[in-house]
């Protein structure tokens, strides 16, 4: 049983109803538009299609009507293949994880939200079906009230970018008051969310990036901020840290990242190869082989520098949402959206962030 209240017709092709005694009229959205991808490839890959099925809710599931989606790496990634072994016999997907719009069902066991309330959240990096559609279905702890001093297209560009540097900083390493946090690439959306959230937490935070990010770094409450393409880094960065979270993760940012790190201290990295691996050599070996090579690297490197080692990843967590949530109302997590484009010019989104036309954030509203 789902509780449901839409009235925007023109958005689905078919809806039932459902009239009761008191004359109140529910109104089920059974079909609706989706950017569809059948096979991985480039931009031109992307389908808008208006007759993509609604899905029944599981009791725990909440059904929002879309207004912002925000495009991400892995958007762009999981279009050419990246993930492969994993979404290839599920196609057609839709990509998208983050989200901001309005509850227009729950189901049986929710509690938490209401029908038309406004809500901003993100789905867990696997999820088949994304968000890049007028009504996306996600989990109630995958979603917390939207800030109401922030529009749709801002608040969506936060949840997945937030979640994953939380998950890192706050899950992994457990940052405290005081201690020192290194982020190599500030100026992408990860670096930025980590900045606000070791600053709220009172820690004395470096990073470096661009010299085209340096205003923003600093705004967002780096103390230091070091642009590599002016300096070196291993010169101008003094001192060690408790926690260095890498956003870059090649071989030459592993380094220096481990190299300033206290004895006790936790390295995590973005780029973990656990999907590269799989896809090359397949779910049954390439598994395996990732999890080896991590073990390796965490005993090694626990060994040579005293240190632990993390491929780090974005996982829904309701506590690192609700702080996500009150540090946006409070002004204190923010990341900028550079342009938006229309959900009917997804493709031209996508080919935009594929030339690097759009170094920032972009969004895809939906009317």
């Amino acid at each position: 049983m789902q509780r449901v209240l839409s009235r925007r017709s023109h958005t689905f092709k078919t809806c039932d109803y459902e009239f009761f005694k008191s004359g109140f009229v529910r109104f089920i959205a059974t079909s609706c538009r989706a950017v569809v991808l059948p096979r991985f490839g480039g931009p031109e890959m992307l389908q808008l299609r208006s007759d993509v099925e609604v899905p029944q809710l599981k009791p725990n599931e909440v059904l929002v009507r879309a207004r912002a989606v925000s495009i991400n790496p892995l958007d762009t990634r999981m279009r050419s293949g990246y993930g492969r072994s994993i979404f290839e016999p599920l196609l057609p997907l839709i990509l998208g994880r983050d989200i901001s719009g309005e509850v227009a069902a729950v189901g049986s066991s929710v509690r938490s939200f209401s029908v038309g309330e406004e809500v901003f959240g993100a789905l867990h990096p696997t999820a088949v079906r994304g968000t890049y559609t007028d009504y996306a279905v996600l989990s109630e702890d995958e979603l917390a009230p939207k800030p109401p001093s922030l529009t749709h297209v801002e608040a969506s560009a936060i949840p997945f970018a937030a979640l994953t540097a939380w998950r890192a900083l706050k899950s992994t390493a457990r940052i405290t008051e005081g201690q020192r946090i290194l982020v190599v690439g500030g100026g992408g959306a990860v670096g930025l969310a980590a900045i606000q959230l070791a600053a709220a937490a009172s820690c004395h935070v470096t990073t470096t990036c661009g010299g085209q990010s340096i205003d923003r770094v600093r705004e967002a409450g780096a103390e230091q901020v070091v642009d590599y393409t002016a300096e070196d880094i291993e010169l101008a960065i003094k001192g060690k840290f408790d926690a260095v979270l890498d956003t870059i993760g090649v071989p030459e940012t592993e380094r220096i990242g481990i190299k300033f790190l206290k004895r006790g201290g936790h390295y995590m990295t973005l780029q973990g190869e656990a999907a590269s691996l799989t896809d090359r050599y397949g779910l049954v070996a390439g598994l395996p082989i990732a999890t080896a090579i991590l073990l390796k690297k965490q005993i090694q490197y626990r060994y040579s520098h005293g240190i632990e080692y993390w491929w780090t990843y974005m996982r829904a967590d309701s506590d690192g949402l609700d702080e996500i949530h009150r540090l946006s109302e409070a002004g204190k997590m923010k990341i900028p959206v550079e342009k938006t484009f229309p959900i009917t010019q997804a493709r031209e989104a996508h080919e935009a962030k594929d030339k690097k036309k759009i170094p920032g954030k972009v969004v895809l509203e939906l009317d």
